[in-house]
């Protein structure tokens, strides 16, 4: 059975797996915050550097590379629209046949992929080292409303419950004869018929857990008790503190230059 998050525990964990949930967000919103206000590329490329030594600290890199190919296509519309039409366009770079690729266009559609591969690697961090219901539990004890806490646990679980569901659908689609290998016309003809087995399982999935919920009393108005407490990440306030002094540095620089 595959697992249902994103989340990837090493078998002896890693000093970003213990890091708690808020600061691994603060460092996620700090990076990408930095990353759009530097306007090089060679800082933009050292941020990114920093999210790609965390992924290899927290031993998750191979995990993340999956979801830079899903992302390839966002990378090179950008790099076709920005190379080859962005208005600024003055010196040639490079001419394939009737296109011209600008040297001021590729230069803003690298910026921009550097951003955008950064983005994905900060969220990559958290996402990936992170229990998705110890980071919804940690932003509820900080005040959060159980109810956005529940959203939020059910968007980080959907990519992973809908890939489950639809593996455990082909296997038994597999078992009656349906030929789901071949050609690129014959996939296409074996996924029409899970689409309506993925969605009204998916239906009833978040029925049953809606039934699920308020028979444990998840609407109640008392007071709450938990029953895991998370530990306490001993280096939390200095790490956040760190990450604030850099983000609030970085913007009176890019304020006063």
């Amino acid at each position: 059975m595959r697992n249902m998050t994103l989340y990837v525990h090493p078998e002896n964990g890693s000093p970003i797996h213990r890091m708690d949930p808020l600061t691994k967000m603060l460092y996620v919103f700090t990076s990408v915050a930095i990353s759009y206000l530097l306007p090089s590329h060679l800082l933009v490329s050292l941020v990114l550097a920093v999210s790609i030594l965390l992924l290899v600290d927290g031993k998750v890199f191979r995990s993340i590379l999956p979801i830079i190919g899903v992302s390839f296509v966002l990378l090179a519309s950008i790099l076709v629209v920005q190379g080859f039409f962005h208005p600024d366009r003055a010196t040639v770079l490079w001419e394939i046949g009737p296109f011209t690729l600008y040297k001021e266009g590729f230069s803003i559609a690298f910026l921009i992929l550097l951003r955008v591969l950064n983005m994905v690697c900060a969220f990559g961090v958290l996402i990936l080292t992170t229990k998705p219901d110890e980071l919804v539990e940690t932003l509820v004890q900080k005040g959060l409303s159980p109810r956005f806490g529940y959203v939020l646990l059910s968007v980080l679980q959907i990519i992973p419950q809908m890939m489950t569901l639809t593996g455990k659908i082909m296997d038994a689609q597999r078992a009656r004869g349906l030929e789901m290998e071949g050609s690129l016309w014959v996939r296409v003809k074996s996924f029409i018929p899970l689409l309506g087995p993925v969605v009204l399982r998916s239906l009833a999935e978040t029925r049953e857990r809606s039934i699920a919920l308020e028979v444990r009393g998840f609407n109640s108005t008392g007071k709450r008790t938990r029953l895991h407490e998370l530990p306490l990440y001993p280096y939390g306030v200095a790490a956040k503190a760190l990450l604030a002094a850099i983000l609030l540095t970085v913007i009176v620089w890019r304020i006063w230059s």
